[in-house]
């Protein structure tokens, strides 16, 4: 594990520090953070909407299933929009947070600029894979499900990591141009690979890219650099 923070530093540093990798093995409890800058969520907070709405009530009506369908599959940001009203917007969200275990993430009033950490990401993986969580087994399973539906081209980010005889891949990834920071991109991914010996909780957050491709490049290789330095 020594070798993979080393791998990863190095490899954020060649980047300016504008990628934060963290990660969890659910099956062996080795896990690891490096980076601990706070990026714009973009839309991986729509996985802590769902979430959040979940833990309020894990009986959805039709309505909010096909919401939340959207919001996950699509990334739909009218979806979004509206399941962050549901649950309360800031206040609601952030009172989530707290039961999730989240120590780093502060949410806004426009979802997407919420700010959070790779190791705030993987502490709600964590939380919503955890047996005993704050979410029923039925409600995990149904958040996950989603994740594991999401539209072939948005299956970008972590899904580069999973070996070829993976069981399951589940992932929810962040894209947005910042006007604020001369039009630059914001590229995150979050997930899970299930794999032979391996359960892993991964997310990847990185800015400062010039194009949404190149920012993509970049956290395929962190995630890939992560998974294959703590395999061997």
């Amino acid at each position: 594990m020594a070798e993979t923070k080393v791998a990863l530093e190095k490899f954020v540093k060649a980047n300016g520090g504008r990628v934060s990798v963290a990660l969890y093995d659910r099956a062996t409890g080795a896990g690891l953070s490096v980076g601990t800058r706070r990026f714009r969520t973009a839309s991986i907070v729509k996985v802590d909407i769902l979430a959040a709405l979940l833990l309020e009530d894990d009986t959805l009506t039709s309505t909010q299933r096909a919401l939340a369908t959207d919001m996950i599959t699509v990334s739909d940001n009218d979806a979004a929009s509206s399941l962050f009203r549901t649950v309360g917007g800031v206040s609601g969200l952030n009172k989530a947070n707290a039961t999730f275990g989240m120590k780093e993430t502060k949410a806004n009033s426009a979802w997407g600029i919420t700010t959070t950490t790779a190791a705030d990401q993987v502490r709600l993986l964590r939380s919503l894979t955890t047996a005993d969580g704050p979410l029923s087994t039925a409600a995990a399973r149904y958040l996950f499900g989603l994740m594991g539906q999401v539209v072939d081209e948005q299956r970008w980010g972590v899904p580069a990591a999973a070996p070829t005889g993976a069981s399951g891949v589940w992932v929810k990834n962040g894209w947005v141009q910042v006007t604020a920071d001369d039009g630059l991109w914001v590229v995150n991914s979050i997930g899970r690979i299930a794999e032979e010996g391996h359960d892993w909780l991964l997310a990847v957050l990185s800015d400062h890219h010039a194009t949404q491709e190149k920012g993509i490049e970049i956290v395929e290789q962190a995630a890939t650099t992560a998974l294959t330095s703590m395999r061997a």
